[in-house]
């Protein structure tokens, strides 16, 4: 699966995540966060090479239930899932590396 470009703003409900199969990396944030911004070449990078893995990206804000019920304070946040539960979390990660240390925590090789 490739890199979502868009914020969805219409999130799914947390019962919708639990039952997710495969892995899965939900990202929290906002289009007009300049942290969430400076993060998307970092992974579109380490997405790449993990076209298996379903990435879902959330417009996140005060009053959004999904982003409370996985307590995101900060943007950009990563969750990252194995059949719908949490294996690793990175916030405001800085570099790529950083995107595949999470990603090597459940086999989604290519």
């Amino acid at each position: 699966m490739t890199m979502n470009e868009v914020y969805e703003t219409i999130e799914p409900k947390r019962t919708e995540i639990d039952t997710l199969q495969g892995p899965t990396m939900i990202e929290f944030g906002s289009p007009t966060c300049g942290h969430c911004v400076a993060a998307q070449p970092l992974l579109a990078l380490a997405l790449a090479d993990h076209p298996r893995l379903r990435h879902i990206k959330i417009a996140d804000g005060s009053g959004r239930l999904l982003g409370r019920s996985f307590k995101v304070k900060l943007w950009p946040t990563l969750v990252f899932l194995s059949n719908g539960r949490e294996v690793a979390r990175l916030i405001r990660p800085e570099d790529a590396t950083d995107i595949h240390r999470a990603l090597a925590q459940f086999d989604i090789a290519k």
